[in-house]
């Protein structure tokens, strides 16, 4: 089984005003109340999808707001057409391509605010999509990340595959949201309105503590792109912070435009950051317990890819096997220490089994009693 799988065009807003020139900035003044955000949006050699969506986030209702835009060395003329449109949003330039972690750690560096906002370059969201989140992270210093929910880009009626109202693991790593799990895409009929506690937040739009982002120490560079924000999240989590979703918050995203679905390096990085995630965050005893499961249930995964002829598929998965073996050491320091209080994903059952056993094709077929969140950790923020 793949952890990557357990993961219509709208006409471009013009930001420049016909008569003055200048770019059209729809907020209100600055209010010393609110606290600063840095929306730090990453990009690539996306200058179609950032002409689509950078226009709402400029957009955006919030009154305190800093909008970043970093570089991974463009070729495209991403920047130079950034820089027309929208003179006053900050330009960071990468001198290469740093992929999405060590990127958005660069951004982050020379950011202002209180609150970071990490959002994906091919995410438009509401104008008002700031004002919940910022306010749900003001309501509780214990919270460490939120975020909103995300609906798909081109039909506005679905959850979106990446974060959908929030993210979970279930016991042997595999993600799921509420919302989608594997590729059973629900409608949005309200039924997760609910804001509540989740176990990882989407990268693709999450509101973090600057501090106590830069105090973990950000994204793990190591894992260049894919699954990096459930290994932050769970890295919150052994310091005592929650992750929350806040519903009223929506966002809409367009998905795959890093690395298509289906790409071998896609599923390489999909299965090696898994696993490399567990092995960094579970408590060694669980480890060992779980793993064999693990293994057995990707070997049906590759199986599953040999048996759809998609060869290359199969031995990505076997890559990520031999890599994260590799990369073991440079983590044994960073895995939690015998007495640490223990943070175990929710979810307590197999959602492999949920699925394609049980038939459970929706996050609300799964039985509350089945989750444990709250009670994985007695830890307290370390700076209250």
């Amino acid at each position: 089984m793949s952890p990557s799988t357990a993961q219509s065009d709208h006409d471009e807003i013009t930001p420049r005003g016909a008569d003055s020139g200048t770019s059209r900035d729809v907020r209100t003044p600055a209010d010393s109340r609110a606290p600063l955000v840095s929306v730090i949006i990453l990009s690539y050699n996306a200058l179609d999808i950032v002409r689509r969506c950078l226009p709402s986030v400029h957009a955006s209702t919030y009154s305190n707001l800093e909008i970043i835009f970093a570089d991974n060395a463009s070729t495209d003329a991403t920047v130079e057409w950034v820089e027309n449109m929208f003179p006053e949003i900050v330009i960071v330039r990468h001198p290469e391509n740093f992929f999405f972690c060590r990127g958005n750690n660069e951004a982050v560096a020379g950011a202002k605010g209180k609150y970071i906002a990490l959002l994906n370059n091919d995410v438009e969201v509401d104008p008002n999509w700031l004002a919940p989140l910022v306010s749900r992270m003001e309501s509780d210093r214990a919270i460490g990340a939120v975020q909103p929910k995300l609906l798909q880009h081109q039909d506005r009626s679905r959850f979106e595959y990446a974060g959908g109202a929030g993210g979970h693991l279930d016991r042997f790593g595999y993600p799921f949201v509420r919302g989608r799990i594997f590729f059973e895409l629900e409608r949005d009929e309200g039924q997760y309105d609910t804001d509540e506690q989740i176990f990882w937040a989407t990268g693709a739009a999450i509101l973090l503590r600057r501090d106590i982002y830069q105090s973990v120490g950000g994204l793990d560079e190591r894992f260049k792109m894919h699954m990096e924000e459930i290994d932050l999240c769970w890295r919150l989590q052994r310091r005592g912070y929650r992750i929350e979703s806040v519903c009223e918050s929506v966002v809409y995203h367009i998905g795959s435009a890093s690395l298509p679905r289906g790409s071998p390096d896609k599923t390489y990085l999909n299965y090696r950051n898994n696993l490399l995630a567990m092995y960094k965050n579970l408590p060694k005893a669980i480890w060992w317990r779980i793993f064999p499961v693990r293994v057995l249930l990707d070997g049906l995964g590759i199986l599953r890819f040999l048996f759809l002829l998609q060869g290359s598929e199969a031995l990505a998965v076997l890559r990520a096997y031999m890599d994260v073996q590799r990369l073991k050491s440079e983590v044994a320091d960073e895995r939690p220490a015998p007495g640490e209080s223990s943070v175990i994903p929710f979810y307590r059952r197999s959602i492999v089994l949920d699925y394609y056993v049980r038939r459970k094709r929706t996050f609300s077929a799964l039985l509350e009693s089945d989750f444990s969140r709250g009670t994985t950790s007695d830890s307290k923020p370390v700076n209250e």
